[in-house]
């Protein structure tokens, strides 16, 4: 639905439009989570003054999670920075990137599914 109603132009790559596409996805499955689910949740983001991000915060009595969302079939360093930075600050949240491999990763205290 999201590609079909998105205007496209000459200066959009179709992997920033896909990648777009499933964050918007995974927003919408932690809203009505979040909206299903007993006790209160808040959903946000999370940015460093250098810019570093991670895509959703889920925060609440019994939940809370960072989430990084990746539309690449493989893992890079890289792409657990945000979320390392993030349990810096953080250390009792749990962080997991999502991505559209297929092996379920475990490195240290993250999970990549």
């Amino acid at each position: 639905m999201f590609r079909s109603l998105r205007s496209r132009g000459p200066l959009d790559a179709p992997s920033e439009i896909a990648g777009a596409g499933l964050e918007g996805l995974v927003a919408q499955h932690l809203r009505a989570w979040i909206a299903y689910t007993s006790g209160e949740h808040t959903l946000s983001y999370w940015r460093t003054k250098s810019g570093t991000e991670v895509d959703f915060v889920v925060y609440g009595d019994k939940t809370f999670a960072a989430i990084e969302v990746k539309h690449a079939r493989t893992v890079l360093p890289k792409d657990l920075k945000p979320l390392r930075a993030f349990l810096e600050d953080y250390p009792s949240a749990k962080a997991c990137l999502l991505y559209r491999g297929s092996s379920r990763l475990t490195p240290g205290t993250l999970l990549a599914v």
